[in-house]
């Protein structure tokens, strides 16, 4: 070897030893695509969501084709279980009542405010 090769041979015998300290998630651009990641966390809160408002499963999923059914399933039942865990009732949803029903549950206050006068 020429003296002038041993720095890069040097450099090239020491960098599996430098790289046995990282995680593959610190090197840049060999760690999981966030977008992937990102992906993964929407999917586990929309399950959370839908157990939190007391929605089914299916009807979760119905609502959310495009979420992976597997991730939603497990945010749903990390929900379910920190919500048994801790005694939290559900919210239920209003989502599904359309604005007559709205309107009618609305009614009994205006139309007791007009027979007094």
């Amino acid at each position: 070897m020429k003296p002038n090769h041993l720095p890069r041979a040097l450099a090239i015998a020491l960098l599996p030893l430098v790289l046995a300290g990282c995680k593959i998630e610190d090197i840049p651009g060999l760690g999981p695509d966030p977008r992937a990641v990102a992906r993964e966390s929407e999917a586990k809160a929309i399950g959370g969501a839908c157990r939190h408002a007391m929605r089914g499963l299916e009807d979760c999923y119905v609502l959310n084709p495009k979420a992976p059914k597997a991730l939603v399933f497990a945010g749903w039942k990390d929900m379910d279980e920190y919500m048994r865990s801790n005694k939290i009732e559900g919210v239920p949803s209003v989502l599904g009542q359309n604005a007559a029903e709205k309107r009618s549950t609305a009614e009994p206050e205006n139309s007791a405010g007009r027979n007094r006068s």
